[in-house]
């Protein structure tokens, strides 16, 4: 390696290691920011993440359950999926602050509402985690979408 290609990689080793020191300051400032715009993003993004994965459990029982002949579950199924699938898209835009979060928020609660009507109706106290997070979910979603004059 000469001496051109020597310096050519602690340029590009160095400018890396500064942006990654960047991206983490910045991270850890976000992290520890409790209020404000950014502190209520964070917070819609959490609640989303836990309403994703309790969907998808509730997802796979629904899927058990229409396996051993429930057809009553088929419904439940396709909205658990469809809301953790949703819940996840806006955990990512609330997560980098994106324009677009409050309009993913005011969809999010209604696919929520809907999964939540679906999943009570099966009286299963397997889906009562699903149903508890999607409230949360909801709830968050419902302030962060008003913030946004949605």
């Amino acid at each position: 390696m000469d001496r051109r290609e020597m310096l050519g990689v602690f340029g590009a080793s160095a400018a890396g290691l500064t942006a990654l020191g960047a991206g983490s300051a910045f991270a850890a400032q976000e992290k520890g920011h409790k209020g404000g715009h950014a502190g209520m993003a964070h917070q819609t993004a959490e609640a989303c993440t836990d309403c994703l994965n309790s969907c998808n459990e509730a997802f796979h029982h629904c899927y058990t359950q229409l396996a051993a002949g429930k057809q009553e579950y088929a419904k439940a199924l396709h909205l658990c999926v469809d809301c953790a699938e949703l819940c996840g898209s806006t955990a990512v835009l609330c997560g980098r602050m994106s324009p677009l979060m409050g309009v993913a928020c005011e969809a999010c609660v209604k696919c929520c509402e809907a999964c939540i009507v679906e999943c009570e109706k099966l009286k299963d106290s397997e889906m009562a985690d699903c149903i508890e997070s999607c409230r949360k979910c909801m709830k968050a979603c419902s302030e962060m979408a008003k913030a946004h004059g949605h």
